[in-house]
């Protein structure tokens, strides 16, 4: 009896895992190693939460400044200087550029806070991000 419970069980798990789309399973993958980008990156600043730090560094989490994906993956590369206005209140910090973040490590970034925060549930992928940065990268070198 014992040997048929746990033969049930293997094969419901197994069932269970297979039911991931590879999406699901490449999102889930980005999302995890994106959190260990924020923590290392972001979360100084903007915090664990992504509630951001008073009046110093800005929201993450419910940030309308989010509705502009384009600007959010240049400024993760990029930095940001001079004042912004996020949810209607205004910072003026400087954000240091991150050019030791590959492609890919952006795009997890933003896969995570764009699925933690932004009301999504899909992968950026690398291939969306990586014309992004050049297009800025250009922007920002002339």
């Amino acid at each position: 009896m014992m040997r048929v419970i746990k033969v049930i069980l293997s094969l419901s798990i197994t069932l269970l895992l297979s039911c991931q789309s590879e999406e699901e399973i490449k999102r889930q993958r980005y999302i995890t190693e994106g959190i260990a980008v924020y923590r290392n990156n972001c979360a100084n600043c903007h915090q664990n939460k992504g509630e951001g730090l008073a009046a110093l560094y800005p929201p993450i989490a419910n940030s309308d400044f989010l509705k502009n994906k384009n600007a959010v993956i240049c400024l993760t590369r990029y930095g940001q200087q001079g004042p912004i206005v996020v949810n209607g209140k205004p910072y003026n910090r400087v954000m240091p550029p991150q050019p030791q973040l590959s492609d890919l490590e952006v795009a997890e970034l933003i896969t995570y806070i764009y699925n933690e925060w932004g009301d999504e549930t899909k992968v950026t992928s690398v291939t969306e991000v990586t014309p992004i940065l050049e297009k800025c990268s250009k922007v920002t070198s002339q």
